[in-house]
């Protein structure tokens, strides 16, 4: 490629090895600069994400809570991006953390146990493992992270270690719920007592699902996302999503111990619908069945913070997370002026509140939002990671 003149921020991208795009003869246009970096260049935000919020060792940490916990979201979600950004070593770190700490050193394709959902500051002080139940939602993500990873990476070391935590989610994360099919329980122990099974919708992105059936079609995730969606219609009377619900007596219920509301677990259920392929057969019905949030940003120009998903009753505005949740939620959906609302907001990302620390959940929602957007990655029918380095900035 033959550069004549750069703009500042592109130099900073081919310095970092990040491809960009100019003009083959002059001055870069700002129009041209801004798309090259949009889809290919420096991606500041995810940069930001690192510097702030993962130790050199491969940790996420949550510095919003007291343990300054680490959580297997944290570091499947920071896998994800890694992949996004074509950033390998990151990625490596990140699991190698994994590895160790959530994992006992027991994470290979040969010995591969689920990893603990939480870790961070003990009471006496020490740092550990604090829950070692695992947290379904980011084993999937993770097993979904490896098989991309090997695929995208040519790496057969990711793929094999990818399949083998898939096998063990299915074995301990998955039960059956009677004339519905296959359920993903929130981990294998605490949600299923005294005839009640606890669900969790956000648990559930479509995405991930199609791309784990694309690669191991033996295995129950097709009907999962079936099921799913059933999940996801049923208890969302009014359009929203809440952040739990349970299955009783043969049918879904408002869940006993959180009830109906909807807020920082349900915000993610419109994400992973927006970022589903359209190709999807359940994409188009799955966003239908959540209408309630555009009409509700629609009125009253913010998201709210809490929804009753049987009434539709709101209170309160969301934070920056959600903003960042609804983004690709508004693009598929076509709504330019939600899609426009969100675009404000997220512009906050990158320059911060003046006097406030950066918040870990608005960072990884809006890179998730932001990343979707600005044309980083896509998922296909088949619910493969299409990232715009693997095409365009090769």
């Amino acid at each position: 490629m033959q550069v004549l003149r750069l703009n500042k921020k592109i130099a900073v991208a081919l310095t970092l090895g990040l491809a960009a795009s100019a003009s083959s003869g002059g001055i870069v246009k700002v129009a041209q600069a801004n798309a090259a970096l949009g889809a290919c260049g420096e991606w500041s935000s995810y940069r930001s994400f690192v510097e702030r919020f993962v130790q050199a060792d491969g940790r996420v940490i949550d510095y919003s809570t007291p343990a300054q916990q680490t959580t297997s979201e944290g570091q499947s979600y920071g896998m994800f991006f890694a992949l996004v950004a074509n950033d390998r070593a990151t990625f490596d770190r990140l699991l190698a953390w994994t590895r160790t700490n959530l994992a006992g050193n027991q994470f290979d394709a040969r010995n591969v146990r689920l990893p603990a959902w939480q870790w961070g500051k003990k009471p006496d002080g020490s740092y550990g493992v604090l829950d070692p139940n695992s947290a379904s939602d980011s084993d999937l993500w993770i097993a979904y992270d490896l098989l991309q990873a090997g695929r995208l990476w040519r790496d057969a070391s990711y793929t094999q270690l990818g399949e083998a935590l898939a096998a063990r989610i299915a074995r301990e994360e998955l039960t059956t719920l009677p004339g519905v099919g296959p359920m993903l329980l929130p981990g294998p122990q605490g949600f299923q007592n005294a005839g009640v099974t606890r669900l969790n919708p956000s648990y559930l992105p479509l995405p991930v699902l199609r791309g784990l059936a694309h690669d191991l079609p033996n295995g129950p995730w097709s009907k999962l996302a079936d099921s799913a969606y059933k999940l996801v219609k049923t208890t969302s009377p009014q359009g929203f999503a809440p952040d739990w619900a349970a299955w009783q007596n043969g049918q879904f219920v408002v869940d006993p111990k959180n009830g109906d509301v909807g807020s920082y677990d349900a915000i993610r259920v419109y994400l992973w619908a927006g970022l589903a392929s359209s190709a999807d057969p359940l994409a188009k019905p799955w966003l239908a069945a959540l209408g309630g949030m555009r009409a509700k940003v629609a009125q009253n120009g913010f998201p709210p913070e809490k929804v009753s998903s049987t009434t539709g009753a709101a209170s309160g505005e969301g934070p920056l997370s959600y903003w960042g949740a609804l983004a690709p939620y508004f693009r598929s959906l076509g709504d330019e002026h939600g899609l426009g609302l969100a675009r404000t907001h997220l512009a906050a990302l990158d320059g911060g509140v003046p006097g406030r620390e950066p918040v870990y959940y608005d960072r990884v929602l809006g890179l998730f939002g932001t990343g979707f957007i600005d044309g980083r990655y896509r998922f296909d029918e088949a619910g493969r990671l299409v990232p715009s380095w693997r095409n365009a900035c090769d």
